[in-house]
């Protein structure tokens, strides 16, 4: 396509509503005007010359077809392509391999729309200003659209969304040139319908069971918890007699306050447990900290889980760390396919050594994921999730597992004395 000098119009443009290849309704101006005829006859026939073509704007906008449900919507920042380039706010629907933009989020009225397919999606380095997670729409010869996210998960979210519609007979978007799909041909994938997803994602050479426990402590009472806390298990831990080990145990910084999170292994599995829990009945010491622990307590939840086979066994760390755990409910019947994800993610996340553990329910909630995270501090873990979504392969990780989410949880935690992981 071409531009035109002095205002002057095609023939071609002279169609209203014409629909494209991809079911795309385009308006399109009215016909010539007598302003432009006198214009040709003051100056002579206009010249065609290059332009850099723009988001259809106003009027101009591609129409959008309300009968087809939107990929994605959500908030994003847009780049002034004025001088100053400032950044406004707008609202955002992905829709048929189309990209719009309204003012807010009624979506009352488009006010520009870029059709994608053959678009390049390319992150940028993290700005030190807001917004700081970059990404431009790109194509040979038109203009580059920078957009903002206000979060990495937001950034990658939508990365891959519209990566798929830039290439939608692509397949697996973000394959690169390496072979990255042919090698993933190797990696293994479970069968679903063979058995039960407990036997199939969880460690063979292992039998451990572990248990979580959440204790919502009364706020008053906080430091008398810890107190006790620290003064009794450590002894019954000494016991060689019960077969449980202590893994962790943390008050939560950043997420649902004065709660506690302990985390046990049992080595042998369900008769471990029964064995340590019949044993634990018969310990007047063990029986007299939690008659004395409940008058701390608002209420208490606990989970039995096994860990991913793909994930870091949990082990001793020396401090100092924060601790960050993350819980994912999924959908029912999707943890095979989140298993599979993962298996081929964590790698991203091992350099570092920030994985400490990863874990899924099998009494409790069901269909729960735990994954546990070690950092230096709130720097350190900000630093090291960015440099995750510049890796290739990562935003694949993302647009796969997302779906597969029904909630999602993060708490920042701090370590008691007595943890093993510090």
């Amino acid at each position: 396509m071409v531009g035109w000098e002095r205002g002057c119009r095609s023939d071609n443009e002279t169609r209203i509503g014409t629909r494209t290849a991809t079911g795309i309704m385009v308006w399109g101006s009215n016909s010539v005007t007598g302003q432009d005829w006198n214009q040709y006859r003051e100056n002579g026939p206009c010249r065609p010359v290059p332009r850099v073509h723009t988001f259809g704007k106003g009027e101009q906008a591609m129409r959008r077809d309300p009968h087809i449900p939107p990929t994605m919507r959500g908030w994003l920042h847009k780049q002034d392509s004025s001088g100053l380039r400032l950044w406004k706010r707008r609202w955002f629907v992905l829709v048929d391999l189309c990209l719009y933009y309204y003012r807010d989020s009624s979506e009352q009225r488009v006010r520009g729309g870029l059709p994608l397919p053959g678009y390049r999606i390319r992150v940028l380095a993290p700005s030190t200003s807001s917004p700081r997670f970059l990404f431009t729409v790109e194509h040979p010869g038109m203009r580059s659209y920078v957009l903002g996210a206000d979060s990495p998960e937001e950034l990658g979210a939508w990365m891959c969304s519209l990566r798929h519609s830039a290439s939608p007979m692509g397949g697996a978007y973000s394959r690169d040139a390496e072979g990255s799909w042919f090698r993933s041909l190797f990696v293994h994938k479970v069968d679903p319908r063979k058995d039960a997803h407990s036997n199939l994602l969880s460690k063979k050479e292992t039998s451990n069971l572990y248990k979580i426990q959440f204790h919502n402590v009364k706020p008053e009472c906080l430091d008398a918890y810890n107190s006790l806390t620290e003064e009794v298990l450590p002894k019954l831990h000494s016991d060689a007699d019960y077969p449980c080990d202590l893994v962790g145990n943390w008050n939560t910084w950043y997420g649902e306050q004065d709660q506690a999170v302990h985390l046990w292994r049992f080595s042998g599995g369900y008769p471990a447990l029964m064995d340590c829990m019949n044993k634990l009945k018969q310990n007047k010491e063990y029986l007299d900290f939690r008659k004395e622990r409940s008058r701390m307590l608002l209420s208490r939840r606990n989970q039995l889980l096994l860990e991913f086979s793909f994930w870091n066994e949990p082990l001793p760390r020396k401090g100092p760390n924060i601790y960050e755990l993350r819980t994912y409910k999924l959908k029912p019947g999707t943890m095979i396919e989140w298993g599979n994800n993962w298996a081929r993610a964590i790698k991203y996340r091992q350099e570092n050594q920030e994985a400490v553990g990863g874990f899924f329910s099998q009494i409790g909630e069901l269909y729960v994921v735990h994954h546990l995270w070690a950092y230096k501090d709130l720097q350190s873990r900000e630093e090291t999730r960015n440099a995750a979504w510049r890796k290739r392969g990562w935003d694949e990780n993302v647009y796969y597992t997302v779906p597969l989410i029904r909630t999602m949880e993060s708490r920042i935690m701090i370590p008691l004395k007595i943890s093993p992981l510090q």
